[in-house]
């Protein structure tokens, strides 16, 4: 890590944080951003489950040609 900051968490969370990152073998650090990506995966796989729009179902049933 070249750069770093200070975020609060609870001492619980701080814990808990630091025991799944020993589980795993890695640092505190690359343990959080495995769970930053994981969330970001959530989210997109939620957006793509959802039922399309009016405007959504037009645009991908439109001629390409």
């Amino acid at each position: 890590m070249s750069e770093t900051t200070t975020i609060r968490v609870s001492r619980s969370t701080h814990a808990r944080v630091s025991q799944l990152a020993s589980a795993r073998h890695e640092t505190i650090d690359e343990t959080v951003r495995a769970a930053l990506q994981a969330l970001r995966q959530d989210a997109m796989a939620r957006d793509l489950s959802r039922d399309l729009d009016g405007d959504e179902s037009v645009w991908l049933s439109a001629d390409a040609g």
